[in-house]
C-alpha cells in the first residue's frame, strides 16, 4: 500500500524524491519522509500528514545530496506519527530503510534484538527490519574488518531469510554513499534505468518523468543500484539477467490537466478507455472478438466448461457482471469469488475450469495469492490487468491488458468500465465458439463501438448531476437497487459513495428489498434505482412504487426519453438506450458522478479518501 522511491545519480536528490512521492501519494498518505546521504552523513526528514507537510518541512530544513530514498505511508503497525514515519534507522543510525509490506514475525525479532541491547524508537515492523539488517551487517564487519558493499548485500540476504511476511524495501548505508539496495517479496518494486542515474520505485508513475525504461523485480530478488549500473540477484545469490521494458505512458498522462481532481478526469476519460479496451480486438468479418494474449488455442477455449472470476473491490463487481455476460452469451457456468476468500478455501474446482483474475494494478496481494493457489493446483489461470509488467501479468498463463492508462484516483472509475469492456469481448469470443449466432455477435460488437459516444452524452449531464447531488449530500444512508446485469452496478454505486463521501450505502437486487432492507426506507434515506427500459423494467418500476409508498426519496437511472420513470422518481439520471448486456457500461457513469459531487459537497478529499490506498499490497 505504501509508496517507495529511490534515486542515485548526479542531480540533487531531494526534489526528485519529493516529486516521486507526490506521484505515489495515492498509495498511502498517512505520513511521508525521505533520507539523503552526503559526506557519509544522513539527512533524515519525515512528517505525519500529507506530502505537502513534508514539503513544508524541507523548505525549512533542506536535505542535500545526490542519493536518497523516500516513502509515503499507509499505516499498518503504529498510528501515523512523525516517529512512525519512514525512513527508519538501525541501531547504529547509519542504515536507513523504507518498506512496503508487513513483517509478520517482527515481534519475536524485536524481542531478540532488544535482548541484544537494541533500543527502538517506533511501533513499526519496519524499524525492526532495519535493526535486523544493521545487526547482521555490523556482525559481518566485525568478523571481516573494513566495511565493503558486498557485506551490506550479504546482511540484507541474511536478514530477509529470517523474516516472515511481505516486503518491498530500499535502503542506504552511510558507509557506502554510492549505493542503494532494494529487494521484494509480495510488494512491488521496480528499477528505473536512466542515463548516469537510476531509480527504485513501487510504481512507474513515480519515475516516468525521468525515464520510461524499467525493470520489474520478481519475488526474492535483490538489486544493487549505483548511478551508472545495477545488478539483480536472487536471495540465494544467483545471478539474474533482467529484462528492460518500455513504459507505454508518459508523465503528462499522470497529470490532472484541466480537472480539479484525478477522479473527475478519469471519469471523463472513460470514452477513450473503453475504446482502448476494444481497439484492434473486434473482427466484424467473423462477428467475434480477437484476444491473442489468452495463450490458449481455440480447442482449449472450447474445452472450458466452467469459469471462476477472482478479484477484490471494484474489480469483483466487474467479475459479477462477467458472470451474467458469460452465462447469457456463452452458456458457460460462471461464478465469482472474493480473492481473499478463494486463497484460503479448499473449493473443489473441476478439471476444465478456467480461473480468471481481475486486478487494475496487477499487484493486489489477495488476487495474486489466489492466482498462485490456482496455478499450484494445476488450473489454467488468466488475468485482466491494466499495468504491463505487473506481478500478476507475469505469473499467469495469459490474459488481457486493459490499456486504460494510469489511474491515480483511489476510487476506480475508468478501469472499471475497461474491465467491463473486456468482459464483453471475452463473453462474445467464448459465445461464438458455442451457441452465439453471428448476427447476435455482430449486433453486440457494433453496439459496443457506439458506447464511447453514449458515455459522452452522459458526461454532458455533469452539471445537472452536481445540482441533484447537493440535495442529498446530508443523507446518512443510501440504498442502491437494481436487477440482473445492473445488480453489480448497484453494488459499485454504493461502494463509490462509501469510498469517497463516507456515507453508509448498501447495494441489493431490487426484489430482495422486501426481504429486509425495506425496513431502512424512510424520508431521510434515498434509494437509487437503476431502471433502464429493458426486459425487467416493469418489475423494477413496481419496486420503486414500494419505496414511494413509504415516503422514501427515489433517484433513478433511466433511459433517455422515459417519461413514465420521471413520474415515479424524484430525480432521474438519464443514459442512452443500448443492448441489455451492455447497460452496465452506461449505468455506472452517472453513479460515479453522483458520488463524486456528493463527496465534494461534504468537503471530502475525493482523490485520497481516508483509510484507503490505491493498490492493496498487504493483507
Amino acid at each position: 500500500m505504501c509508496g517507495i522511491v529511490g534515486f542515485i545519480g548526479r542531480k540533487p536528490a531531494q526534489n526528485i524524491l519529493l516529486e516521486g512521492l507526490r506521484r505515489l501519494e495515492y498509495r498511502g498518505y498517512d505520513s511521508a519522509g525521505l533520507c539523503t546521504l552526503t559526506d557519509h552523513q544522513f539527512q533524515l526528514r519525515k512528517k505525519a500528514g500529507r506530502i505537502q507537510d513534508l514539503a513544508a518541512l524541507l523548505r525549512q530544513q533542506p536535505a542535500t545530496g545526490t542519493c536518497g530514498i523516500g516513502h509515503t505511508r499507509w499505516a499498518t503497525h503504529g498510528p501515523p506519527t512523525d516517529v512512525n514515519a519512514h525512513p527508519h534507522l538501525d541501531q547504529s543510525g547509519r542504515l536507513a530503510l523504507v518498506h512496503n509490506g508487513v513483517i509478520e514475525n517482527y515481534h519475536s525479532i524485536r524481542e531478540h534484538l532488544t535482548a541484544a541491547g537494541h533500543q527502538f524508537q517506533s511501533q513499526t515492523d519496519t524499524e525492526v527490519l532495519a535493526h535486523l539488517i544493521g545487526h547482521h551487517y555490523d556482525l559481518i564487519v566485525q568478523q571481516r574488518g573494513k566495511p565493503e558493499p558486498a557485506y551490506l548485500v550479504e546482511a540484507v540476504r541474511r536478514a530477509l531469510k529470517e523474516v516472515i511476511g511481505t516486503y518491498g524495501i530500499a535502503l542506504l548505508h552511510a558507509d557506502h554513499p554510492g549505493l542503494i539496495i532494494g529487494a521484494r517479496r509480495g510488494s512491488p518494486l521496480l528499477i528505473g534505468v536512466g542515463r548516469h542515474e537510476n531509480f527504485l520505485a513501487s510504481d512507474v508513475s513515480a519515475i516516468v518523468a525521468h525515464t520510461r525504461r524499467v525493470v520489474y523485480l520478481n519475488d526474492f530478488e535483490i538489486v544493487t543500484v549505483t548511478g551508472d549500473d545495477f545488478q539483480v540477484t536472487t536471495l540465494d545469490a544467483a545471478s539474474v539477467t533482467p529484462e528492460i521494458r518500455e513504459v507505454e505512458f508518459t508523465a503528462e498522462d499522470t497529470e490532472r490537466g484541466r480537472f480539479p481532481h484525478y477522479m473527475l478526469k478519469e471519469i471523463f476519460e472513460q470514452p477513450q478507455a473503453v475504446q482502448n479496451a476494444y481497439r484492434g480486438r473486434i473482427s466484424h468479418d467473423e462477428c467475434t472478438a480477437k484476444l491473442g494474449g489468452l495463450n490458449l488455442t481455440p480447442s482449449e477455449l472450447r474445452a472450458v466448461d466452467r469459469i471462476v472470476f477472482v478479484s477484490c473491490g471494484t474489480a469483483l463487481h466487474a467479475g459479477m457482471v462477467g458472470e451474467y455476460l458469460m452465462e447469457e452469451l456463452a452458456r458457460i457456468p460462471t461464478e465469482w469469488e472474493y480473492a481473499s476468500e478463494f486463497r484460503y478455501r479448499n473449493a473443489p474446482i473441476e478439471k476444465n475450469t478456467l480461473v480468471f483474475a481481475i486486478s487494475q494494478s496487477g499487484e493486489t496481494i489477495d488476487t495474486l495469492a489466489a492466482v498462485r493457489e490456482s496455478r499450484r493446483k494445476g488450473h489454467k489461470t488468466l488475468a485482466i490487468v491494466n499495468v504491463v509488467g505487473s506481478t500478476i501479468a507475469r505469473e499467469v498463463d495469459g490474459g488481457v491488458y486493459m490499456h486504460a492508462g494510469p489511474e491515480i484516483g483511489v476510487a476506480a472509475t475508468k478501469t472499471f468500465t475497461s474491465q467491463l469492456t473486456v468482459m464483453v469481448l471475452l463473453s462474445v469470443l467464448m459465445g461464438r465458439m458455442r451457441h452465439l449466432s453471428a448476427p447476435r455477435g455482430a449486433e453486440i460488437l457494433r453496439e459496443l463501438e457506439r458506447i464511447p459516444g453514449k458515455i459522452e452524452r452522459i458526461l454532458a449531464q455533469n452539471d445537472t448531476i452536481a445540482t441533484i447531488a447537493k440535495q442529498y449530500a446530508e443523507a446518512n444512508s443510501f440504498l442502491f437497487l437494481a436487477r440482473q446485469h445492473n445488480y453489480p452496478i448497484a453494488l459499485e454505486g454504493a461502494l463509490k459513495l462509501k469510498e469517497i463521501s463516507y456515507i453508509h450505502a448498501e447495494g441489493y437486487p431490487a426484489a430482495e428489498m422486501k426481504h429486509g432492507p425495506i425496513a431502512l426506507v424512510e424520508p431521510r434515506t434515498p434509494s437509487v434505482f437503476i431502471c433502464p427500459q429493458n426486459s425487467i423494467y416493469e418489475k423494477t418500476l413496481a419496486n420503486i412504487e414500494e419505496v414511494r409508498a413509504r415516503k422514501g426519496p427515489v433517484i433513478a437511472v433511466g433511459t433517455e426519453g422515459d417519461t413514465e420513470l420521471a413520474k415515479r422518481a424524484d430525480h432521474v439520471l438519464y443514459v442512452p438506450s443500448t443492448l441489455e448486456v451492455l447497460e452496465p457500461l452506461l449505468t455506472v457513469v452517472p453513479l460515479q458522478l453522483l458520488a463524486y459531487h456528493i463527496a465534494l459537497c461534504r468537503g471530502c478529499d475525493v482523490d485520497k479518501p481516508r483509510n484507503l490506498a490505491k493498490s492493496v499490497t498487504v493483507e
